[in-house]
């Protein structure tokens, strides 16, 4: 039986949960106003960040403070094609205020659709390969890796915001009013968008699924846990982690393109260390290691924030922080964790109740047997 309760269990919880979130999502344009469904598929972006996140932190140990940098990479990649899209022939309103007749020769390239969707996911990837066989070469390894990842995110938020006339500075790059030659801010292509970003992320979810629970997978979590032994056995860590964290940096960047389909913009703030080590909060807060738990991190803690600063905008930080710390504090496995323990616990007591049953009614005849012989010994004890 423990076997099979195992099994079941963990079936339960590859397909069950995910199957249990996908659900209210698929139907939630029925159900949700234009705005509301537009923020929903603003936080379904924000757990495709998560999801990647949780890979390199949750299955290989390493805590990247730079996911902003990778999202706002593939965000502006986007954005610089939605924007030649919306001005046509013309400059950019940006370049036109900064004092440019020329369009940059960097900016021509993304006039294709295909250039852009491929920079979206390449560009990210190629900077967070660079970094990450430099960094994980020299062996470098939990804080010092974050706070390479926070510093190199500040460094890349302070250029964009200095080069205002090629990135449109703090503003960003804004008003892009047409995605594809559909009007963006219609009520159709808004849902279009959504699913469109549904569907990114239950793909995502399936090849990381697939990731976890394959070789590879099993290779990160021993890196995680033991990465010397992982070397002496004759695996390259530095590959391995170049290669996890280049993937989580792609899904950073397809994340961050469809935050502007959404949105319509993009601009420092977007990329910068606060985004980053918010993107950490909704993993914790979710469960580290758990995939399901990072995505419902995200939308939990986005819902969160933006019904306290609707309701409270005074105090709508201090409350934010207080139910992070709270929640930090007291489900330290996160959400996930915290549901996985107690639906765990009420099957193994499902179980005992059902072995504890199905023992009396096995003893049921034998039980019987030993009644009737002592109530057919009674008269004749009497009698004597």
């Amino acid at each position: 039986m423990a076997p099979r309760d195992s099994t079941l269990r963990q079936f339960v919880w590859t397909w069950g949960a995910p199957l249990a979130l996908a659900l209210p999502l698929l139907v939630a344009p029925l159900v949700l106003s234009d705005f509301r469904l537009n923020l929903l598929g603003k936080f379904l972006t924000f757990a495709i960040v998560a999801l990647g996140l949780d890979l390199i932190w949750g299955y290989g140990g390493m805590l990247s403070l730079g996911q902003g940098l990778f999202f706002g990479l593939g965000g502006y990649a986007m954005a610089m094609y939605l924007k030649l899209e919306t001005s046509g022939a013309r400059l950019p309103d940006f370049m036109s205020w900064s004092g440019l007749t020329a369009l940059p020769l960097f900016w021509e390239p993304f006039r294709s659709p295909v250039v852009a969707l491929c920079a979206v996911v390449l560009l990210p990837m190629a900077v967070a390969a660079a970094i990450g066989y430099l960094v994980f070469r020299s062996r470098v390894q939990g804080v010092y890796f974050s706070l390479i990842t926070q510093g190199l995110t500040l460094i890349a938020s302070i250029l964009f915001i200095g080069q205002q006339a090629i990135t449109g500075g703090t503003n960003g790059i804004t008003n892009l009013k047409t995605i594809f030659g559909f009007a963006r801010g219609s009520a159709s292509t808004q849902t279009v968008l959504y699913f469109v970003t549904l569907f990114c992320l239950g793909a995502l979810y399936l090849l990381c699924r697939r990731l976890t629970q394959s070789r590879f997978g099993r290779l990160l979590v021993a890196m995680r846990d033991d990465e010397n032994r992982v070397r002496f056995l004759g695996y390259n860590p530095v590959t391995l982690k170049t290669l996890v964290f280049a993937l989580s940096a792609g899904m950073a960047g397809v994340a961050g393109a469809l935050f502007v389909c959404q949105v319509g913009l993009i601009s420092p703030s977007s990329m910068g260390v606060i985004p980053s080590v918010e993107m950490v909060t909704w993993v914790a807060v979710g469960g580290r290691g758990t995939l399901i738990g990072a995505i419902l991190g995200a939308i939990l803690v986005s819902l969160g924030k933006s019904a306290l600063s609707e309701s409270y905008p005074e105090v709508w930080q201090l409350a934010f922080g207080a139910l992070f710390a709270a929640s930090v504090m007291l489900l330290p496995t996160g959400v996930a964790g915290f549901v996985r323990r107690h639906a765990a616990r009420v099957l193994r007591r499902d179980a005992g109740a059902a072995t504890a049953r199905g023992d009396a009614a096995a003893a049921g005849p034998a039980l019987a047997d030993e009644v009737d012989a002592a109530r057919a010994e009674a008269p004749a004890t009497t009698g004597r």
